[in-house]
């Protein structure tokens, strides 16, 4: 299978994954092969990209991070959390049905042939927040495992980043998304987010404190100008710092309703272009290692004008992964050609090209 952007998505083309909504509802299943109508109607609802059945990839594993049961549960749980709040019984949070969900995701993580995180996600604009808590915490997740958490410190952190954005259901979802510029005050309600996710979650014992920072810190920066206290280097907490980069990659990789999301690639040189200003070096350097750069399936562009997937990781070198070309410039070749591009140095990717 291939990922396609929608805008060239073919009619009767056939689906090599099922299209779920943000709640783990499957719109369309696998196989079933989309209409002129199926097509629009995705495009309406937000959805870029879709994975497309193609022969000349059947041989390819494409691996998931967590399976569709365990981001089901994560929905259901981020929701039921909402409810209790929205009726004012913070200090009563389910936090036992946080902790299970996390312990779930990790148990997925850690079964994985694959740790290296290859976060695509057929995702179109509904019910953002929640879709960006799991994706970030898978993130995050990766990330804590890369740095040698053991299990009990895993979940300490997986349960905060779960709940980071907690806060913003006390924020107004016409600021939240708002699409035009937020004014002075509008932007200072959004940064409350932070005091209320850490207010809320500290009226629960059973939340760990230190878990309930993530809410707290994952607005700060490396620099300092960050909020709500500006605070600076390791006064930040580790979690705070590693969760901070989970938060950003996820959030520019997510199509929104005022904007597009923007490439993987484009987000990892974002990131790392941060690197001692908003974002700890090391944890950067965990980051470089264990994420995906180009996603399997993603259409590629290659120095020498060929064109074809992703299709495996390269743990070693996350940037240089291995692919399947099927075209020179528009002429498509007799025979595909394989490359591991770890061994061809002077072969680079130029373009993501999802045709």
């Amino acid at each position: 299978m291939r990922l396609v952007n929608t805008s060239f998505v073919e009619e009767g083309s056939v689906l090599a994954r099922p299209v779920i909504n943000s709640s783990g509802r499957i719109l369309l299943q696998a196989g079933v092969r989309v209409t002129a109508s199926y097509i629009e109607r995705l495009k309406a609802m937000g959805y870029d990209v879709l994975f497309i059945e193609d022969g000349r990839l059947d041989d390819v594993e494409f691996h998931t991070t967590i399976t569709g049961q365990t981001r089901e549960v994560a929905y259901k749980t981020i929701q039921n959390i909402s409810k209790y709040i929205e009726n004012d019984a913070e200090g009563s949070l389910p936090i036992a049905r946080v902790r299970s969900t996390i312990q779930e995701m990790i148990n997925d993580l850690l079964s994985s042939t694959d740790i290296l995180c290859n976060l695509t996600d057929i995702q179109g604009y509904d019910d953002y927040t929640f879709h960006h808590s799991i994706n970030t915490t898978i993130i995050a997740l990766v990330l804590g495992i890369a740095s040698g958490y053991p299990e009990q410190r895993l979940i300490e952190f997986g349960m905060g980043v779960l709940m980071h954005d907690i806060g913003k259901i006390k924020i107004p979802e016409g600021i939240l998304n708002k699409k035009t510029p937020l004014t002075d005050d509008e932007f200072m309600e959004i940064k409350r987010h932070t005091t209320n996710g850490f207010d809320i979650l500290r009226k629960n014992n059973d939340f760990s404190l230190l878990a309930a920072h993530i809410a707290f810190q994952h607005q700060e920066k490396w620099d300092g100008s960050g909020y709500p206290r500006g605070l600076r280097g390791t006064e930040i907490h580790e979690y705070g710092r590693l969760a901070a980069v989970a938060d950003v990659y996820e959030a520019l990789t997510s199509r929104r309703v005022y904007r597009k999301a923007i490439e993987p690639n484009e987000a990892y040189e974002y990131i790392i272009a941060q690197s001692n200003s908003h974002f700890d070096p090391q944890i950067l350097d965990v980051f470089k290692k264990h994420i995906a750069v180009y996603p399997s399936g993603s259409g590629i562009l290659l120095s020498n004008g060929q064109r074809g997937n992703v299709v495996k990781q390269n743990s070693a070198f996350p940037n240089r992964p291995h692919v399947r070309v099927f075209y020179q410039g528009e002429e498509e070749l007799t025979d595909p050609i394989d490359y591991n591009l770890a061994n061809y140095p002077s072969l680079m990717i130029t373009a993501v090209d999802n045709r």
